[in-house]
């Protein structure tokens, strides 16, 4: 698996309630029991990742050699993301808002009352 991958996953973990999971044999990440993404084995280094359909189409628009759809996806709102390609300083926000759209009313309130995410396991917080 791409080291895009490993990198996003570090990223996702530090968000209260993210687990890992598979989804249709395929790893994927969850936000308690909700689908957060999927890494798609038949979209090489793409990973599919919630998103609104209005800040789908700005990404689209903004970096289609990183972000992409396909038919699948089209009525869905998930965009997918060659990894390799996505600049490091934009996943951090990419996830969130994709957080925010699966993370329960509990968890919002947490992340937004302590401002900050959870450190990466193996770091302690500042």
């Amino acid at each position: 698996m791409a080291s895009g991958y490993a990198r996003y996953v570090k990223v996702a973990q530090q968000f209260p309630g993210v687990v890992q999971s598979t989804s249709y044999g395929t790893p994927a990440l969850k936000v308690k029991d909700k689908l957060l993404s999927r890494w798609r084995t038949e979209a090489e280094g793409a990973l599919a990742l919630y998103c609104d359909f209005i800040d789908r189409e700005l990404l689209l628009q903004a970096d289609p050699r990183v972000f992409f759809i396909t038919d699948h996806y089209r009525d869905y709102p998930m965009i997918l993301i060659r990894l390799a390609r996505v600049h490091g300083a934009a996943l951090p926000d990419l996830v969130e808002r994709a957080w925010r759209m699966r993370a329960s009313k509990t968890l919002l309130k947490q992340f937004d009352q302590t401002g900050r995410m959870r450190p990466a396991r193996g770091r302690r917080a500042p």
